[in-house]
């Protein structure tokens, strides 16, 4: 047994539990003790101090450190404080929020009750992807079961500290993943990032200091406050990246699935370990999406060039990305993100420029069109890839198809055209020569190859 393998299971550890997602079960498991130990024998300082300390990055993309981002509130005399927990899990190839609110909706409401004690909140608004509706069910129903218990409420666990926790339904639209695009649904306006600054932080939910987290964030605080910041931040193999955390596994593996692990596992103990190694294991490993379809994509015959003892990844040197630890700044350095940790698999039966292809027809579905680079870049996008699929594309939209995405990156209010671009000058640039013969070659892409790239990707959090 690997030492990832054998890590404590936290944010999992009742989900073998029959009827895991009642207050009975749970609260025989441990519920809500670690929150009533909290609110009765700690501050709220306290709490942020011990978050702080076991260095958990947001697990809804951007790694950003929880414990900093809750140490940016500073409400003016007379406003209110909102937590809003950001359930839209929309990423295509992303589907471990969904099993929190599934399979242990209390641990997630047990978080939202510290946390809302920790950075003087008493309202959060869990904001859930529409179509997620069994989990969306799942988490009202405990909300409910809590507040009978008095856990939500007036004074949870005797605490006059009031918690009232409202759940909203989106409705199936990508960009409420970006937070202030998500206040604004929230607060029942279009679903369209705002300019910042100034930050949630500041001028968040209904003009008031926000702070908007992960649902797995969220979930993780009640398991780190159990162990103590710095025991919570030594689970980690790398550091800086504190805990366990969930990691998704699809495509072309034996068991795709969520699984627990140290924060900073590798991309191939993640496939072989947990996945269970290819599907077919007559195929050989041809690419893997790291977190999400947002994340550049890596190669296992792709080998890290970092000779430089000052590199970040000198440690590295000569080893294979897939090799890299799962770290949200090693993976920066590697010059992909580590987003969501759902990897996708693609084993060598995939035509890459259909999958790119396949991924940005989602892209320029789901881009809300305020912003003109993103708005006509990603149909720009699509309008390229469809020539060149069809066989009917020059040099010159070779070309344009590098040229495009890098006029679109850095010049939109949010990061969705970001998420466009990085994504296709990756594929490009690890698959050059596969983009330079469906060119050359001048002839419609076979039809196995599309209905393969586009069952990657359907059903596991995102439209194609």
């Amino acid at each position: 047994m690997s030492h990832a393998s054998a890590s404590p299971k936290i944010l999992t550890a009742r989900y073998h539990l029959e009827d895991s997602h009642t207050l009975a079960v749970a609260e025989k498991a441990g519920a809500y003790e670690i929150a009533r130990r909290a609110l009765t024998t700690m501050s709220p300082e306290q709490i942020r101090e011990e978050v702080k300390k076991g260095n958990v990055r947001g697990r809804g993309g951007a790694g950003f450190p929880a414990g900093v981002k809750w140490g940016f509130l500073n409400p003016k005399p007379g406003q209110e404080v909102y937590l809003v927990v950001n359930g839209d899990e929309s990423e295509p190839g992303t589907f471990k929020d969904r099993t929190l609110m599934e399979r242990d909706p209390h641990r997630l409401v047990e978080g939202i009750i510290i946390s809302c004690f920790a950075i003087g909140a008493h309202k959060a608004f869990v904001y859930i992807r529409g179509e997620l509706r069994f989990g969306q069910l799942r988490v009202e129903a405990a909300i409910e079961e809590a507040r009978a218990k008095g856990y939500v409420g007036p004074k949870p666990f005797g605490v006059d500290h009031p918690v009232d926790i409202v759940v909203h339904s989106g409705a199936g639209a990508y960009i409420c993943g970006e937070e202030t695009a998500l206040l604004n649904s929230l607060e029942g306006r279009r679903g369209e990032p705002r300019i910042k600054p100034p930050f949630p932080a500041v001028e968040g939910a209904f003009r008031m200091p926000t702070i908007v987290n992960n649902l797995e964030t969220i979930a993780t605080v009640p398991g780190l406050i159990e162990r103590g910041g710095e025991a919570f931040a030594a689970l980690g193999r790398v550091p800086g990246d504190g805990g366990t955390r969930l990691y998704g596994v699809s495509g072309h593996v034996a068991r795709p699935g969520v699984y627990e692990a140290p924060a900073g596992i590798t991309l191939r103990e993640l496939i072989e370990e947990f996945g269970g190694g290819l599907l077919d294991p007559s195929k050989k490993l041809k690419a893997v999406i790291p977190g999400g379809s947002s994340t550049p994509v890596l190669r296992p015959d792709r080998f890290v060039n970092a000779p430089d003892p000052n590199h970040p990844l000198h440690a590295y040197h000569e080893k294979s990305e897939l090799d890299v630890p799962m770290a949200v700044d090693l993976y920066r350095a590697l010059g992909t993100m580590l987003g969501t940790c759902c990897a996708t698999v693609m084993d060598e039966t995939v035509n890459m420029v259909e999958a790119t292809r396949n991924l940005m027809h989602f892209y320029q579905h789901e881009s809300c069109g305020q912003c003109t680079p993103c708005r006509e870049g990603t149909g720009w996008i699509l309008d390229l890839l469809n020539l060149i699929t069809a066989g009917r594309a020059t040099e010159r939209e070779l070309d344009l198809l590098v040229e495009v995405p890098n006029n679109m990156m850095g010049n939109t209010i949010c990061a969705f055209a970001d998420g466009t671009a990085m994504p296709l000058l990756g594929m490009i640039r690890q698959f050059p020569d596969e983009f330079r013969e469906a060119v050359r070659r001048g002839e419609p892409l076979g039809v196995r190859h599309d209905e393969t790239t586009r069952s990657l990707f359907e059903g596991q959090g995102g439209r194609a």
